[in-house]
């Protein structure tokens, strides 16, 4: 008997997976000859897609119809009681199940125990998950997991069995999992909180402590755990046998080709004879040593310690066994992630280059130039090996956030109605160029003072570009226009000008740099002496205080002065990162050369130093010290040169000494004026500590501390009325130094928007009548 012709397929009740897909999954086509073994196996082959509760076939007068029972599908999954929306976000992706599967009842328990178990690392015990399945269609269903959060087990004993020569502080200083202390919610204190994906690892943490003590033979056995699930309190006991604490007894390096004297080798070692051995430092050594020699070429060296101990006398020798291997050249540089920065921007900042003999310490170097411009949120150099002798640079890159748009306003009963804004780009079209747009407005308070209307209203604006690295070059460029319009209580001000630079990047991390600024100064509007003896000539008497005629203090008018000013500078930037560094230091300094032309003739230096420590390298807690110092100084040559207030020194704000507003620290005159001074000097010490490692949030505590030189008149009773006229004169009037302090806390963040670090100044120190403090501070998008 001949075998039936196939003259037609049909697919019966196929809704998620097409005729032609399922055609393709059977290998059954019109025309075949019907064969009972090919159906079975196409049914077989159907059902085990996964999609379907039953799969049957039926042939009728040449008409092949499979039949299908397709599974439920998943039309939405919810977590409900657990988490915010990104945490959920996060366990959603760890689900064996999501929206659009084919709904499953083992996939389902699957995430349940997921979800359990995420909960559980996170040291939450004894929740319940309770699932809902509600079909809100034709076999589609809407699947929640409602959680019902068990809680913490806390560590209330922990055992040391064994411990004698460490404190239990030292013991537990890298565990994760320690003893609750009293107040342990504090920050620097133990919560006790059970944290079970890391209970695994502490005896293997236990024991490197010893090794960085000196027991290289220690053994710390696998925790044990004694829970109390009634209360949710537990004891963990660890078995300790501490061995014997060796001292160095010598230490010796060994290389297969001495391209690096082994006594300058000795030198860069952290490890030193007669002291106990610390395995941490053994680490540190051999990547000193690699990097030593690596910085020649040998990229691929190899450095082995090895431990040559002495039980009987508990002394070791260390011995650094180093392979150098072949010199490697750099193949190519290979650029990846940059979807706005234009390539040579980035190439230009590597100091290797398709050719060049292999430096650890220039790769280091190229990694940190990369973060310091700002322009990316990751940067990775990997070294893609191959050969021997050959190697690939892969910089990877991830664009960060560049530009920044401030907006800011507010009310006050002397500036009216306050707006500010500006519009900044550090990579302007991708070229590495920077500008940026500033515009202020204040309507003003809308009274008169001393005939003056509107007074508190202002005007300003200024608008700048920088090309750090001319075609390319290392020289720079920058140019700037601004003005001002400002009615102030007793005068109206009216300034503009522009200034422009040339500089040269001498080395990767130090800038020379010389520029012309020109300014123009119109004071008009006078209504009282107190301000208009400071731009008036000694023969016109510009009103009385008191019984005394007021007359001005120079030898002309200045209504109109004009500053006309040469600045050299130089700057030198080895940080790791644009706007929170952690490692490395920022030093600037710069001579302001006033009186090439103008009315102005002074000379103004300036210099600011910062250092960043990361601790993490050193005590495993992320903690950034930093340390910030600036101070200047203006020099004039003749008491009758015309000396602009606004070019004295004042102190107070963000910038200087947190706690006291802006500009308000400042000595008076006679008449009672802010005058300023003639040098200054200001440091903060800050610790930093990462809150929020994803969310690049951090918590910094800070101490301010200044110094404000002035001079003040020889033979007047009262020491603390400054001189104005002999400010930067040496040797003239006496000298006199006031000093403010505070200190706070302040909170970093990273955000979408730019850096914003709000600033809590807590106390205080030496307030002085008249001075004005704050009790919050706000900044975005600027740099400590």
């Amino acid at each position: 008997m001949n075998a039936e012709e196939i003259k037609s397929i049909k697919y019966d009740g196929l809704v998620y997976m097409s005729d032609l897909l399922a055609q393709e999954v059977t290998g059954i086509k019109k025309g075949d000859n019907l064969e009972e073994k090919k159906i079975d196996s196409a049914i077989l082959a159907l059902y085990n897609q996964g999609y379907f509760k039953d799969v049957y076939a039926t042939f009728d007068k040449g008409n092949l119809v499979f039949h299908f029972i397709e599974k439920p599908r998943v039309a939405s999954l919810e977590i409900k009681g657990y988490g915010t929306e990104q945490e959920r976000e996060t366990i959603y992706k760890q689900l064996a199940i999501k929206k659009g599967d084919v709904f499953d009842e083992q996939k389902l328990q699957k995430a349940k125990e997921t979800l359990q178990t995420i909960l559980e690392i996170q040291g939450y015990y004894g929740t319940t998950i309770q699932t809902t399945q509600d079909e809100i269609g034709d076999n589609v269903y809407a699947i929640t997991l409602d959680v019902n959060r068990g809680d913490n087990i806390y560590i209330t004993r922990a055992f040391y069995d064994g411990r004698k020569s460490l404190s239990v502080k030292q013991v537990e200083s890298l565990s994760a999992n320690k003893e609750k202390q009293f107040m342990g919610w504090l920050w620097g204190r133990n919560d006790g909180k059970l944290r079970l994906q890391e209970l695994e690892f502490d005896n293997k943490r236990i024991q490197d402590v010893y090794m960085r003590h000196g027991f290289l033979d220690a053994n710390v056995s696998s925790p044990y755990l004694d829970t109390n699930f009634s209360n949710y309190t537990a004891n963990l006991y660890f078995k300790i046998d501490e061995g014997i604490q060796y001292k160095i007894s010598d230490i010796d390096i060994q290389i297969d080709n001495e391209v690096e004297s082994i006594a300058k080798l000795k030198k860069l070692l952290k490890s030193k004879k007669n002291k106990y051995i610390n395995i941490e430092e053994l680490r540190m050594d051999m990547q000193l040593l690699k990097q030593a020699v690596a910085d020649y070429g040998y990229a691929f060296a190899m450095v082995n310690p090895d431990l040559d101990k002495d039980e009987a006398n508990g002394s070791v020798k260390i011995i650094y066994h180093i392979q150098v291997g072949q010199k490697v050249k750099i193949n190519d540089v290979i650029v990846t992630g940059n979807t706005r920065t234009a390539d040579r921007i980035i190439r230009r900042e590597i100091l290797l280059a398709p050719n060049d003999t292999y430096s650890l310490t220039k790769i280091m170097a190229s990694e940190n130039a990369l973060r310091r411009l700002g322009f990316f949120e990751n940067v990775k150099i990997d070294q893609k090996r191959l050969s021997e002798n050959t190697m690939d640079l892969v910089v990877n890159v991830s664009e960060g956030r560049t530009g920044e748009l401030q907006f800011g306003m507010g009310y006050g009963s002397y500036g009216g109605l306050m707006i500010n804004g500006t519009i900044s780009e550090r990579n302007l079209f991708g070229t590495g160029q920077s500008g940026s747009i500033y515009a202020n407005i204040s309507t003003g308070s809308g009274l008169t003072y001393y005939g003056i209307k509107n007074a508190g209203k202002s005007y300003s604006g200024s608008i700048s570009l920088t090309n750090p690295r001319l075609f390319d070059s290392y020289y720079s460029s920058s140019i700037n226009l601004y003005a001002t319009y400002s009615v102030s209580y007793n005068y109206i001000q009216q300034s503009g000008g522009f200034g422009i630079s040339v500089g040269k990047l001498l080395t990767n991390t130090l800038r020379a740099n010389i520029g012309y600024d020109f300014n123009v100064l119109k004071t008009s509007n006078f209504t009282s002496p107190l301000y208009e003896r400071y731009y008036a000539s000694k023969d016109r008497v510009v009103g009385t205080y008191g019984n005394y005629s007021i007359t001005g203090l120079w030898d002309k008018e200045y209504a109109l002065p004009i500053t006309s000013s040469i600045t050299p500078s130089l700057s030198f930037d080895n940080t790791d990162d644009y706007y929170f560094p952690k490692r490395g230091f920022i030093a600037s300094a710069y001579a302001q050369f006033n009186g090439i032309g103008g009315d102005v003739y002074n000379t103004k230096v300036y210099a600011k130093f910062a250092a960043y420590t990361y601790f993490k390298d050193y005590i495993g807690l992320d903690l950034i010290g930093r340390y910030k110092a600036q101070g200047g100084y203006f020099f004039r040559y003749d008491k009758e040169s015309f000396l602009p207030i606004n070019n004295t020194f004042y102190m107070g704000g963000v910038t200087t000494i947190r706690g006291f507003r802006s500009g308000s620290i400042s000595p008076r005159d006679e008449l009672g004026l802010w005058v300023g001074g003639d040098g200054m000097f200001t440091n903060s010490v800050e610790l930093s500590y990462g809150l929020l490692e994803s969310a690049k949030m951090r918590i910094s505590a800070y101490f301010d501390y200044g110094l404000l030189h002035y001079r003040t008149y020889s033979g007047v009773a009262d020491k603390n009325i400054a001189n104005f006229k002999d400010f930067g004169i040496v040797g003239s009037g006496n000298n006199m130094i006031t000093w403010r302090a505070a200190t706070g806390v302040a909170l970093e963040w990273v955000s979408p928007m730019g850096p914003i670090v709000l600033v809590f100044p807590i106390k205080v120190f030496n307030e002085q009548a008249g001075d004005y403090t704050s009790s919050f501070e706000f900044t975005l998008g600027t740099r400590f």
